[in-house]
């Protein structure tokens, strides 16, 4: 399936998409590559999960404040509808308009989706809290002892920190409280690592809104997330956001609005086509959309990606992927960073305005063999970029094999000493083609020949 084609996704896409047979589908209209026949009349068959009918209607089951099969306002009446579609093989819980309060994360499963009602259907993160543990806890036990264990309740998500007493590096687990006495709470899974009391860890009631590991064929669609960010502590993209998801594929997330989180809007590491379309990423303190480590054919479309700390974050080799027609402004570094072993990406006709130190940055990462290769970036309008000082497009460190063609790069608050295109002394192969560069000082600063 061609990049263009996945984007042109319609409504019975989604609903193909959220009943977990998107693939099957692409294998019944086409001929096996080792010469089998095609697959022209298929059947539900036990235990084949390649090819399967396109049924025209699957379980759709309502969640709401009233009048819905659950009733609810929290995140426990949604993972329940979650859990009972799931239970029958996958479909549609339908998010009626209300406002959730959410004290753990909705956890999904293969073939859900989740389908709201735009800005009428809200979940808003309950306000963390933290205390130090207690007790001394090791790798194999499932318990833990607060401090103060105050505010805490049994169906809360909590994020365990610690520093690692072995290593010294940071461990951060995420679990669920299921069962107390007074200040012992039970775990939903063991630690699996070191919680000694010599070493400060903590318990906050932090986790993401919605989340998945090892799932396949997810729909998010026309709902808003809300992240509380006045009210709670910060806890990065690597681990939670307002949609934060690991080892995936074949996900959707459209017309989703993800504000206000104390770390990303969108997260999703090792995910594999994975599709953002026409959402609104906006005021996270970290990353707007985060196509996270190993993260293969991202398609990143139509979104616009406002207030964050990055717009748009290419994390470590995010290959073949599409970025196109987003609108990402005002951020508060950069409006794209793409950087480790991020190649092969198309990243193009998006308009990128007053980010707060530069446009576009491919990072210097950690020298030869770490940097983005192999990138076209193209047809973007890249304007107003950083401070007095501020550059349209900064490649940076050794990165080499990239391509910048077409661009707009424009500056309409007078030229100070701002740069259209900067490239570093160590850069190689960086091919600038046909770009259009107005009102800055220097329309190109090529550091390879100072």
């Amino acid at each position: 399936m061609s990049g263009s084609s996945r984007t042109a996704l319609n409504r019975r896409d989604l609903l193909r998409a959220a009943s977990g047979v998107v693939a099957g589908s692409a294998w019944s209209r086409l001929s096996w590559a080792d010469g089998r026949p095609p697959v022209t009349r298929p059947r539900a068959t036990s235990g084949d999960t390649a090819v399967e009918p396109d049924w025209q209607e699957r379980l759709t089951l309502t969640v709401g404040p009233t009048q819905a099969d659950l009733v609810g306002s929290n995140d426990k009446v949604i993972q329940a509808g979650v859990d009972y579609v799931a239970r029958l093989g996958g479909g549609t819980v339908q998010v009626l308009p209300g406002t959730y309060r959410m004290r753990n994360a909705v956890h999904l499963t293969s073939g859900i989706r989740v389908l709201g009602s735009g800005t009428d259907s809200v979940l808003i993160k309950e306000s963390s809290i933290e205390t130090k543990l207690a007790a001394d806890s090791d790798w194999y036990d499932q318990e833990i002892t607060l401090d103060d264990a105050k505010g805490f309740r049994v169906g809360d998500g909590v994020c365990l920190q610690t520093e690692n007493p072995h290593h010294g590096g940071r461990d951060v687990l995420k679990r669920t409280l299921v069962a107390r006495s007074r200040n012992r709470f039970k775990l939903s899974r063991a630690l699996r690592k070191n919680f000694w009391v010599d070493k400060a860890p903590t318990v906050s009631t932090l986790f993401p809104l919605l989340t998945a590991e090892e799932a396949t064929d997810i729909v998010i669609e026309n709902i808003t997330l809300d992240g509380n960010r006045a009210n709670n502590a910060h806890l990065d993209g690597n681990h939670a956001g307002c949609i934060w998801m690991q080892d995936c594929s074949r996900i959707m997330i459209r017309g989703v609005t993800a504000r206000n989180y104390n770390g990303d809007g969108m997260s999703w590491q090792i995910c594999h086509d994975t599709i953002v379309v026409d959402c609104h990423c906006r005021d996270n303190a970290g990353l707007g959309a985060h196509p996270g480590s190993g993260s293969q054919r991202p398609i990143v479309r139509g979104n616009r990606l406002e207030r964050n700390s990055i717009g748009l974050f290419f994390c470590w080799g995010v290959q073949y992927g599409l970025a196109e027609k987003n609108t990402i402004r005002d951020n508060a570094k950069f409006g794209v960073s793409i950087g480790h072993r991020d190649n092969e990406n198309l990243i193009r006709d998006n308009e990128i305005t007053h980010s707060g130190e530069a446009g576009v940055v491919f990072r210097p990462e950690r020298g030869k063999g770490f940097t983005a290769r192999g990138n076209l970036l193209e047809r973007n309008r890249i304007i107003d970029s950083g401070g007095e000082d501020g550059i349209g497009i900064d490649v940076q460190g050794v990165t080499e094999s990239n391509t910048i063609a077409r661009n707009e790069i424009r500056e309409t608050r007078g030229p100070a000493k701002r740069i259209g295109i900067r490239l570093g002394t160590e850069t190689r192969d960086i091919k600038l083609i046909d770009n259009k560069i107005e009102g800055v000082a220097v329309p190109v600063s090529d550091l390879r020949k100072s």
